[in-house]
């Protein structure tokens, strides 16, 4: 974020507290990471001590979204920010919560998991490993966008969601198929569907804060607009390429 020239305030409290906010977000964002990592490890494994480890720190996820909300909240009130200034505190607002929403999705694949899957439904879950890594890598680069404000990275992580999208409607043939040629696997299979349908989300969420980016940095709203206008909008914030 130092591309918002976080230190151009003549209030070096003011400096201080945009400071403190994008470091929280950054500390979060890492959070969060660490807990999609060991969600899809604990339910790939069938690990039900670090499952209920992910599902126990989901608690300081929610009280870090609280913290920066309070923050924000403070710096509205005392400092009136205007232009850029609100721009970025507007942003750090929706990056948290879905940051925090991401976190609840870990959470939840790990309860899923912990109630449904035993050893001998470990089958289901192998094709649900691949399309894990993704959202992790997906969500790793976007926490990188966030950081740096890299819009031309941010637009490929962006434009990733389309192949994440793609991977989850094979997962879920291929659960369907599975569950056609043993019904008796029905409950297994509807869990694994609801773990594969908690990973897609992931990638949407990511999707999202790079919205929230384009807009803090760019100033347009990319929410909620699709297709050629999409496209259109994308190429009007890709960077110029240098000679």
């Amino acid at each position: 974020m130092d591309n918002l020239n976080i230190n151009k305030h003549i209030s070096a409290q003011y400096n201080a507290e945009l400071e403190s906010i994008r470091n929280q977000v950054l500390t979060m964002g890492g959070l969060v990471e660490q807990q999609l990592v060991d969600a899809i490890k604990a339910m790939t494994k069938g690990d039900s001590v670090l499952a209920q480890q992910v599902i126990t720190n989901d608690r300081q996820v929610n009280a870090m979204e609280v913290a920066i909300d309070e923050a924000c909240t403070q710096i509205i009130a005392k400092r009136q920010p205007t232009a850029s200034d609100l721009r970025l505190i507007m942003s750090i607002i929706r990056t948290v919560s879905e940051l925090e929403r991401i976190g609840d999705e870990a959470e939840k694949i790990c309860r899923t998991a912990l109630e449904k899957f035993g050893s001998q439904h470990q089958t289901l879950i192998v094709s649900l490993e691949s399309l894990g890594q993704h959202t992790t890598r997906m969500l790793h680069d976007v926490l990188d966008v966030l950081a740096r404000l890299d819009i031309e990275q941010g637009i490929r992580v962006y434009r990733e969601d389309k192949k994440v999208d793609r991977e989850y409607e094979g997962v879920v043939r291929q659960l369907i198929t599975y569950m056609m040629e043993d019904p008796r696997t029905i409950p297994s299979v509807m869990t694994a569907m609801f773990c594969a349908r908690a990973i897609e989300r992931i990638g949407d969420r990511c999707q999202n804060i790079c919205e929230f980016v384009f807009y803090l940095v760019k100033g347009k709203d990319f929410r909620h607009v699709n297709g050629e206008s999409l496209e259109k909008l994308l190429s009007d914030v890709t960077p110029p390429k240098k000679p």
